[in-house]
């Protein structure tokens, strides 16, 4: 018996080793995986407490009390940048799960259903699509009402149409196959075929552009805050703290800095682990 090749051993190994032979998603994963635990963390580390000031302290430079400085009212830059992240982590997985799973059952269910069924779906979709994707954030949370709740609702509604697309174009390419046809014939039920044979092999691509969406969901989480729309102050988030350093950049630069760049860094390791789990789950690699 021959052993087995290079690729089918490759093949066989979990996702996450998978990711790290390839250096932009095993960065990826380490940028994401540092923002995860800083979020988790925070409330472990000796930090001030992100919304206690210190009036003694304003606009304090980064020194060895203060590793990044602290703002106008003498709050710690460090701790509030870590209770953000996990204002960023939170809003962006709720509001890209919640997509998950309504898109993801709007989008099977029109594409293996087709007909008036599939149309009627689609134009709402196509509705939602029409709108630039941040304006359409603005106006949920302008008609809801600025707080954390509405914004998670309205990057879901963001997010929901791209999920539905992608969730129907694999339902469409996998609903003339033999193994489908072969349950029909059977009997089942269209719920059932779409349980057992078609939601297991149209998850992967789905769950790729999920985690590309985690990605911009933060990026509009922030924009919403820098606005005024999203999380309320005293509750820190990378957004709004950019707002507030509007004012000082010309005496407290760093406190545009360290969010800004907070941003930047978890942002990019989402897009790199989005890509790396797309090239790793890509069938023709």
């Amino acid at each position: 018996m021959s052993a087995p090749s290079v690729s089918a051993t490759m093949t066989r190994a979990p996702l996450w080793r998978r990711l790290l032979r390839d250096p932009r998603a095993a960065l990826g994963l380490l940028l994401v995986g540092l923002a995860v635990l800083g979020a988790v963390l925070a409330p472990l580390l000796p930090l001030p407490g992100p919304e206690t000031p210190d009036f003694l302290a304003t606009l304090a430079p980064p020194a060895g009390a203060h590793p990044l400085g602290t703002d106008d009212l003498g709050r710690d830059t460090l701790a509030r940048i870590l209770a953000g992240a996990r204002v960023s982590l939170l809003v962006g997985v709720a509001s890209v799960g919640a997509a998950l799973l309504l898109g993801g059952a709007i989008g099977l269910v029109s594409g293996f259903l087709g007909g008036w069924v599939d149309t009627v779906l689609m134009r709402l979709m196509d509705v939602l699509l029409a709108f630039p994707g941040i304006l359409l954030a603005l106006g949920i949370t302008a008609a809801l009402g600025a707080s954390l709740t509405n914004t998670v609702i309205a990057i879901a509604v963001v997010n929901l149409p791209v999920l539905a697309r992608v969730a129907r174009g694999q339902a469409l390419a996998l609903r003339g196959l033999d193994y489908v046809r072969a349950q029909q014939a059977l009997g089942f039920g269209p719920l059932t075929i779409l349980w057992r044979a078609v939601l297991p092999n149209a998850l992967s691509p789905i769950l790729v552009q999920a985690s590309v969406l985690l990605a911009a969901s933060i990026i509009t989480e922030s924009y919403l805050s820098f606005l005024g729309l999203g999380v309320q102050p005293p509750t820190p988030s990378w957004g709004n703290m950019l707002r507030d350093a509007i004012g000082f950049l010309d005496q407290a630069p760093w406190l545009a800095w360290f969010p800004g760049l907070a941003i930047f860094l978890t942002v990019l390791g989402f897009n790199l682990l989005g890509d790396g789990v797309r090239d790793r789950l890509d069938p023709r690699d």
